[in-house]
């Protein structure tokens, strides 16, 4: 929530500003805390709704804006600007109220003597992952320009690695939805034309046409319920994937399909390289990398591998093995390259060759997947429509034949 707060700064004078906290109680105590008098909080409301032209509806900041934000103000930094005056550039140039919203905040707290790392704290959902810590450390190394870099190229590694998936994924998604829209057209329009033709001849039907009769009469004759039967099922999937069971299950399942577990292997072996490379080379120590990389990685099973690890370095066991000991999860070459990189004491070089390795990996199996894709699909819908029309056509021959 955004408040609106008065203060009595320490040479008696008065100051406004608007910061945001959980409760305007927790943000007096932080203005307490910083040796500030608060005379006024008050809650700032989102007046015009959502369709003022500030409103940003889905109020979130997407990964393309943050990695321009990220070069933008690492360009302007290593032009010699001043920290504070670089954020107020940005804030005028951003068309996203959320992140307008959120520079600005930035941009008030540097002015105040607060550091980045701690404005970008109170925007966990927009700050996530690599940026707080990475900020941290190249403010205490005194290279942010640098370190901002570097969080723009793992973010913008990111985004290409969600992109090629994404992109893969699109195609057949098109076709299929099409497909659903096309046969619930004909279920609708078309099978009641033919129904009524069957019964008029009155010839006996066989099982499959029966059952597309049955499918229409229900789809075109209860399409409320219809839609709201598709509706339950959606919202109810959501809603089981969200039980840790059957994610765990969902998770574990989606490993084992052809190619695209494979995919999904390297997708998740790249993203914990190029994290952890990217956290080490700043300087953040190992536990902590790996405490950060749990959150960006998003299969259970993985999540729950690096969790364990962290255990086993606070142990005095080595990070390679429990990559070797989980080579269903991590190729073999992850926990080798591992264990070559802490004996060199050269990890993050090698945590970034495996990234670029496998990044180049998962690029090549995306291109490949719509070629193998193509002719599955073409067999399903073959499948689908011959399904379809020996159902129709087949009560027809019956008929021409008893003539």
């Amino acid at each position: 929530m955004k408040f609106k707060y008065k203060i009595q700064n320490k040479n008696n004078g008065i100051e406004e500003g608007i910061s945001e906290s959980p409760d305007k109680f927790a943000l007096a105590r932080e203005l307490r805390e910083k040796g500030y008098t608060p005379i006024s909080v008050e809650e700032i409301k989102n007046e015009g709704g959502i369709f003022s032209k500030k409103s940003n509806f889905f109020g979130r900041v997407s990964l393309s804006e943050k990695i321009i934000f990220t070069n933008n103000l690492s360009g302007m930094l290593s032009a010699g600007l001043s920290l504070s005056r670089a954020l107020s550039i940005l804030e005028k140039q951003s068309t996203n109220s959320t992140f307008n919203e959120v520079l600005h905040s930035l941009s008030e707290n540097i002015s105040k003597g607060d550091s980045l790392s701690d404005g970008m704290k109170k925007f966990p959902k927009v700050f996530s992952g690599i940026f707080i810590p990475m900020v941290h450390a190249g403010e205490e190394s005194g290279g942010l320009p640098s370190t901002l870099t570097e969080v723009g190229l793992s973010l913008k590694k990111t985004y290409d690695l969600n992109k090629k998936v994404k992109g893969a994924m699109t195609y057949p998604s098109i076709i299929l939805s099409a497909m659903v829209i096309i046969g619930i057209f004909m279920m609708i329009y078309v099978v009641p034309t033919l129904t009524s033709t069957f019964k008029d001849l009155g010839t006996e039907l066989p099982s499959s046409t029966k059952l597309i009769i049955w499918l229409s009469d229900t789809i075109s004759q209860h399409i409320f319920l219809f839609l709201m039967i598709v509706a339950s099922i959606i919202i109810g999937i959501i809603f089981l994937s969200k039980v840790k069971s059957v994610r765990r299950s969902i998770d574990r399942a989606i490993l084992y399909i052809p190619v695209i577990g494979k995919i999904v292997k390297e997708v998740n072996t790249a993203r914990t390289a190029r994290t952890m490379s990217s956290l080490l080379l700043s300087g953040v120590n190992i536990s902590n990398s790996l405490a950060i990389t749990e959150e960006v990685l998003q299969n259970v099973h993985y999540k729950e591998l690096i969790h364990n690890s962290i255990a086993s370095i606070e142990k005095g066991q080595v990070l390679s093995a429990s990559f070797k000991e989980n080579t269903f999860l991590y190729p073999v070459m992850m926990g080798e390259m591992v264990e070559v990189g802490e004996e060199t004491g050269n990890l993050s070089k090698m945590l970034l060759d495996i990234a670029n390795f496998y990044e180049t990996e998962v690029d090549n199996k995306t291109k490949d997947l719509s070629t193998i894709i193509e002719p599955v699909l073409m067999l399903f819908i073959g499948g689908a429509v011959g399904f379809f029309a020996v159902s129709m056509i087949k009560p027809m021959y019956s008929v021409m034949n008893n003539i």
